[in-house]
């Protein structure tokens, strides 16, 4: 395989078991000049347990800004980068986001290498709904936009899936209930590794399950959506008879 200069590969990583890593991900990390990586510990070990040597250069939230015109310099230079997130698919509810759309604004070619992905991986063993699904990533830490973003999910019918911290569960599911009530919810951890669970309850079962147990690991929360049924919209005839009622109703007054 031989791989295009002036190019950003966004490359997906194992998110727990290493045996997931592709073929293709192995090569596009074997042969680009240099890796950008959320955290060049994480990465820098991954790389080494593949027996790869490259330059790691760091690309986090707090340094994008200044770190993604260093990266898009190289890159039109000549460069070819491998950007990875500390695991699974960059970009996605990822800072590297910023950096690929950053390339796409400078004319850098970005060629994706899939493989993994959490939300994808979670929800085909839920047995929830799939064929219709929204990705919401992780709510804001801020009280104020946690609220905005779940009331305007109030109605959603699809599935939604949310990505959570485990220091952060007991509230979002507090919030869950309050926005949503009670309704069905899967909560995958540890996916692909060796203690992967998933959990099949309730909001409130969950709420009260986690009053005892102390959240561990990082957290995919899969919540049905709005289940109630709706009015069937009014016929023709139906809206005529209404408006005729409404302006009768109107001449009686006067």
């Amino acid at each position: 395989m031989e791989l295009a200069k002036n190019t950003l590969y966004v490359v997906t990583t194992p998110i727990g078991n290493l045996s997931d890593l592709t073929p293709r991900a192995l090569e596009v990390l074997e042969k680009v000049d240099f890796v950008a990586a959320e955290d060049t510990r994480v990465g820098g070990s991954l790389l080494a347990h593949f027996g790869i040597k490259k330059p790691l250069v760091s690309y986090y939230e707090h340094n994008k800004r200044e770190r993604g015109e260093m990266i898009i310099a190289r890159i039109l230079e000549g460069e070819s980068c491998a950007l990875i997130s500390d695991a699974g698919t960059p970009a996605i509810s990822d800072p590297g986001e910023d950096l690929a759309k950053l390339c796409v604004e400078r004319g850098v070619k970005v060629s994706p290498i899939p493989g993994v992905s959490a939300l994808i991986t979670a929800l085909s063993a839920s047995g929830m709904p799939s064929g219709r699904f929204c990705f919401e990533g992780f709510l804001s830490m801020s009280k104020k936009s946690r609220r905005e973003h779940l009331s305007d999910l109030v109605g959603e019918r699809r599935t939604m899936i949310f990505y959570e911290a485990p220091h952060k569960l007991r509230a979002t599911l507090d919030d869950f209930y309050k926005t949503f009530g009670d309704r069905k919810i899967v909560l995958a951890r540890e996916l692909t590794k060796l203690h992967e669970e998933f959990i099949h309850t309730t909001l409130s079962g969950a709420i009260e399950y986690y009053k005892d147990v102390n959240p561990k690991g990082e957290f995919v929360l899969i919540l049905e959506g709005d289940t109630s049924p709706r009015e069937a919209p009014m016929s023709r005839n139906e809206r005529y008879r209404q408006k005729l009622a409404e302006k009768r109703a109107a001449e009686e007054e006067e």
